[in-house]
This record gives structure tokens, sequence and C-alpha cells, in this order.
């Protein structure tokens, strides 16, 4: 068994777990990088070194979510921290959202969660380790035309408070972050959009989209020890975007 503490980042290819992957490196964790596609999974591994192996799979899938934990145990023998950060968003209102996009968001974002969480479970209760998974802050409030990425987002919150009661009792810790829209490519299409990011700057105290450094940066500190009696925290990393009662800034229209 490695004496290095083992990380499982999901959707680990891209953006935020791509960001948390190398900084759970960078505090000297072993890496097991999983997502759906192996190339960006490769060079992820390639940019960290002989402390990351990919383990490629489909988190709503079961089968694949075993394959991830077996890889782990098969390369570094422990699992102590799992982070939950594999995702879909699927935009649509009320009657605009097809049962598909639904569904598919429930799977992945709900389910995949529920899944990789029980899988390291026993693993994670030898290690006394942790779980950080990756809200929203579409998880907290909702959005116009978000309702399914509202849901999926919100069960999140919940799955994560409701598993820190029980798992907590054993000592393991659980824990997520809700981050306000990030600067990744799921966001690459509103930086073509002056009007949609005038819009998010207005509404952001801090006035940009965070960045995943900084959102992993939240999660490596979840997950340390730094934050040992941290247990059931949903963490907004948002600018102080829910600092706002959702008023206008009237500061600002005093101005105009």
């Amino acid at each position: 068994m490695s004496k290095r503490k083992t990380v499982i980042v999901t959707g680990a290819g891209t953006g935020i777990g791509k960001a948390t992957a190398k900084r759970f490196a960078q505090d000297g964790y072993n890496v097991v990088l999983n997502g759906r596609s192996d190339d960006p999974l490769a060079e992820v591994a390639r940019q960290i070194g002989e402390h990351a192996v990919t383990a490629p799979g489909d988190v709503s899938k079961k089968d694949d979510v075993q394959r991830v934990i077996d890889k782990a145990i098969e390369a570094f023998g422990r699992i102590d921290v799992v982070v939950n950060n594999a995702g879909v968003v699927k935009p649509g209102g009320a009657d605009g959202l097809s049962d598909d996009d639904f569904e598919a968001m429930l799977t992945v974002n709900v389910h995949g969660v529920r899944y990789m969480t029980l899988a390291a479970l026993p693993y994670l209760r030898k290690t006394k380790g942790n779980v950080v998974n990756v809200s929203s802050v579409s998880g907290l409030r909702a959005d116009w035309g978000m309702y399914g990425y509202n849901t999926s987002k919100g069960a999140v919150s919940l799955m994560t408070q409701s598993l820190a009661l029980e798992l907590g009792m054993e000592g393991i810790r659980v824990n997520a972050v809700a981050p306000a829209t990030a600067n990744t490519r799921l966001a690459a299409g509103l930086s073509e959009n002056q009007k949609a990011m005038d819009a998010f700057a207005a509404r952001i105290p801090m006035g940009r989209l965070v960045e995943p450094e900084e959102i992993a940066s939240v999660i490596a500190f979840l997950a340390g020890n730094d934050a040992a009696f941290v247990n059931g925290v949903v963490l907004p990393v948002d600018g102080g975007l829910m600092a706002s009662n959702g008023q206008p800034n009237f500061a600002a229209l005093s101005q105009g």
C-alpha cells in the first residue's frame, strides 16, 4: 500500500476536475483520473507524472464505477478522498427540456455521485477518508430556464448533508463546494456574448467568473486536515453572489 494518500477525481480531464487533480498532486496525493474520454485524462496524467493513473468510465454506470475503484486499489492500495466532480448541464424550461436531457442530468449528476461514494465507502472506512462533492449555486437557489439542472444539483447538496450525518458517525466527512459559473469550457459560449458576461459581472460582487484553480483550492481545503471538523457543509465559491438577496444594485442604479 502506498504511503501517500490517494484521491479519485471524476470529470478530471478538463475544467474544475483537471485543476483539482493537479492541485492534489501538488499536495502530495496519488491521483486517480476518471472521465469518459481517455485522451484528456492521459494528458492530465502526463502533466502530473508518476503519481497519477487514468481510469476512464461513465459514473452513471455501476460497472464502470467499480472499475475505477478497482484501478485505484490496484495502483495505490488505498482510497482517502473522493471528489465527485463529473456533471452535465442541459438548459431548458418547464415544457422545453426533453425527458432524455432531464434523465441525463439525474443519472450523471445524482446517481454518479451516489454510485462512486458507495463504491469507495469500504476503503474510506479503512482510511477514515472523506468525500467532496461539486454542487453549484444552482443547487442552492434556482435559475431561469434551468429547472432540471437545479433539481440535480439540489439533490447533490442535500445528499451531501444527509450522508454527512450518517457517515460522520464513522469519522468519514462529506462536504461540497457550490461554485458560481466557472471559467471553463462549459461557460465558453458566454465569453462570446458580451451581454451575458455583463449580466454575470453585474450579479457577482467580485465582478468576474471564478477560475477552476480557485475552486480546486477550496476542494483541497475541505479534503485536508485543516478542515478536520468540517462536515456537511455546502460551501459557496461564488465571489459573494449568494450574499445578495436578489435585488438590483441600488448604488449602481442611483449613479445611472
